[in-house]
């Protein structure tokens, strides 16, 4: 996994400052970056979409600041596990929309971009959509209308295939079922 960065931000009283992850996702690894609260970047790297990555993740964006908020890019699709693993551990997940395709195109289109790009949108308070945890009425709700779909699904399979097919019919027949 790449990785830069930068010694832990430390304020002029000796307390850890405060910092924002921000993660673009991807199906098997996560780009990270952290950005402290003035604004400097201080640093980025990838790690493996599994629970032992955003576990290392975590423990490194920890090692930069103090985390107490993260913007991530897809926290339903990609991000869905990730997501749930930050909430676990008490920090707000803002859920950031992808960049903006002009500020994209002035400054290049990179994973290590789009993560620092997410945590700067936090810290803006550009993006202010918290993210859904997943557990809610909301999430049971999601569920039951799943499983009525998959229900209704079969049912309509079942029936298919009790009708008589059209190619077993003889023009001859007075009825589609054999005597």
């Amino acid at each position: 996994m790449s990785r830069i960065s930068h010694p832990p931000a430390i304020s002029q009283t000796g307390a850890r400052t405060e910092a924002v992850l921000g993660v673009d996702t991807h199906k098997d690894f996560h780009a990270a970056a952290v950005v402290s609260a003035a604004g400097m970047l201080l640093g980025s790297r990838t790690s493996a979409a599994t629970a032992d990555g955003y576990q290392q993740m975590l423990d490194w964006a920890a090692s930069l600041g103090q985390v107490r908020s993260a913007g991530i890019e897809g926290t339903h699709s990609y991000g869905a596990a990730l997501t749930r693993h930050l909430h676990a551990v008490n920090i707000q997940i803002i859920e950031v929309n992808q960049p903006d395709k002009a500020d994209r195109r002035r400054r290049g289109k990179t994973d290590a971009i789009d993560a620092e790009t997410a945590a700067r949108a936090v810290l803006s308070g550009r993006a202010t959509a918290t993210a859904k945890t997943g557990d809610g009425p909301v999430e049971m709700i999601r569920l039951f209308k799943l499983a009525k779909a998959s229900a209704i699904k079969s049912r309509s399979q079942t029936i298919n295939q009790l009708k008589p097919s059209s190619s077993a019919q003889t023009p001859n027949s007075a009825h589609p079922w054999p005597a």
